[in-house]
């Protein structure tokens, strides 16, 4: 289904040049590809080390990145 919209003058000019920089084929797809790359960056990484430290508090997880000879 084609719908038609309407946007602001400048608004065209900033997909014309969006179109041109993601070498998109038409302005659904330019639109597509913006639209997708945010919603992916939506996702939090936060946590995801939690498979890894258990339930380690982040003060001993410090602890354990350098040994205490290689401190200056």
């Amino acid at each position: 289904m084609v719908t038609t919209i309407q946007v602001d003058e400048k608004t065209i000019l900033i997909l014309k040049k969006l179109k041109e920089v993601l070498a998109a084929s038409s302005y659904d797809e330019a639109i597509t590809k913006i639209a997708i790359k945010h919603i992916r960056s939506e996702k939090s990484m936060a946590g995801s080390l939690k498979k890894y430290t258990g339930k380690l508090s982040k003060k001993e997880i410090l602890e354990d990145l350098r040994d205490k000879n290689d401190r200056v």
